[in-house]
Protein backbone atom coordinates (compact mmCIF):
# COMPACT_ATOMS: atom_id res chain seq x y z
CA UNK A 1 0.00 0.00 0.00
CA UNK A 2 0.86 3.48 -0.84
CA UNK A 3 -0.21 6.67 1.12
CA UNK A 4 0.17 9.76 -1.00
CA UNK A 5 -0.64 13.74 -0.45
CA UNK A 6 -2.96 15.59 -3.12
CA UNK A 7 -1.58 19.31 -3.13
CA UNK A 8 -4.43 22.08 -4.09
CA UNK A 9 -5.59 25.46 -4.02
CA UNK A 10 -8.11 26.79 -1.54
CA UNK A 11 -10.87 25.51 -4.25
CA UNK A 12 -10.08 22.22 -4.67
CA UNK A 13 -7.61 22.48 -8.08
CA UNK A 14 -4.50 20.40 -8.15
CA UNK A 15 -0.93 21.91 -8.03
CA UNK A 16 2.57 21.31 -8.25
CA UNK A 17 3.67 21.08 -4.50
CA UNK A 18 7.13 23.18 -4.01
CA UNK A 19 8.36 20.33 -2.39
CA UNK A 20 8.99 16.85 -3.99
CA UNK A 21 6.89 13.82 -2.17
CA UNK A 22 8.02 10.93 -1.45
CA UNK A 23 5.65 7.32 -2.24
CA UNK A 24 5.12 6.57 1.99
CA UNK A 25 4.52 3.45 3.05
CA UNK A 26 2.57 4.15 6.35
CA UNK A 27 0.46 6.77 6.93
CA UNK A 28 2.74 8.10 9.90
CA UNK A 29 5.59 8.82 7.40
CA UNK A 30 3.05 10.59 5.25
CA UNK A 31 1.80 12.65 8.19
CA UNK A 32 5.55 13.18 9.84
CA UNK A 33 6.79 14.11 6.19
CA UNK A 34 4.10 16.88 5.95
CA UNK A 35 4.46 18.05 9.33
CA UNK A 36 8.10 19.07 7.99
CA UNK A 37 7.60 20.67 5.36
CA UNK A 38 3.97 22.36 5.32
CA UNK A 39 5.67 25.69 5.59
CA UNK A 40 7.85 25.33 1.94
CA UNK A 41 4.65 23.68 0.45
CA UNK A 42 2.62 26.94 1.70
CA UNK A 43 5.14 29.17 0.70
CA UNK A 44 5.20 27.62 -2.90
CA UNK A 45 1.46 27.85 -3.76
CA UNK A 46 -0.42 25.13 -1.65
CA UNK A 47 -3.03 26.12 0.48
CA UNK A 48 -4.35 22.86 1.62
CA UNK A 49 -3.76 18.52 1.44
CA UNK A 50 -5.80 15.37 1.15
CA UNK A 51 -4.19 12.19 2.40
CA UNK A 52 -4.58 9.04 0.34
CA UNK A 53 -4.10 5.31 0.63
CA UNK A 54 -3.64 3.52 -2.90
CA UNK A 55 -6.68 5.47 -4.80
CA UNK A 56 -8.72 5.76 -0.85
CA UNK A 57 -9.10 9.40 0.47
CA UNK A 58 -8.49 9.12 3.70
CA UNK A 59 -9.14 12.49 5.72
CA UNK A 60 -8.98 16.37 3.59
CA UNK A 61 -8.29 18.61 2.45
CA UNK A 62 -6.43 19.76 5.49
CA UNK A 63 -5.65 23.38 5.28
CA UNK A 64 -1.48 24.24 5.19
CA UNK A 65 -2.47 27.92 6.94
CA UNK A 66 -2.22 28.59 10.68
CA UNK A 67 -5.71 29.04 11.70
CA UNK A 68 -6.22 32.53 14.02
CA UNK A 69 -7.33 31.73 17.41
CA UNK A 70 -9.83 33.42 18.93
CA UNK A 71 -7.99 36.23 21.06
CA UNK A 72 -6.26 37.53 17.96
CA UNK A 73 -3.74 36.74 15.30
CA UNK A 74 -2.43 33.11 13.99
CA UNK A 75 0.73 33.86 15.77
CA UNK A 76 -0.87 34.83 19.01
CA UNK A 77 -0.21 38.57 18.99
CA UNK A 78 -3.28 40.41 20.13
CA UNK A 79 -5.19 42.75 17.36
CA UNK A 80 -4.99 46.16 19.14
CA UNK A 81 -1.65 48.48 19.34
CA UNK A 82 -2.60 48.71 23.17
CA UNK A 83 -1.69 44.86 23.44
CA UNK A 84 -5.57 44.18 23.54
CA UNK A 85 -7.38 42.27 21.24
CA UNK A 86 -9.26 44.96 19.11
CA UNK A 87 -12.31 42.60 18.10
CA UNK A 88 -12.74 42.04 21.56
CA UNK A 89 -16.14 43.22 23.46
CA UNK A 90 -15.66 46.91 24.92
Amino acid sequence: MAWTWRFEKSDGTETEPAVAPDEFTTQGDAESWVGEVWKELAEGGADQVTLFEDATKIYGPMSLHPQETAGGAADGSADGADGTDSAGPA
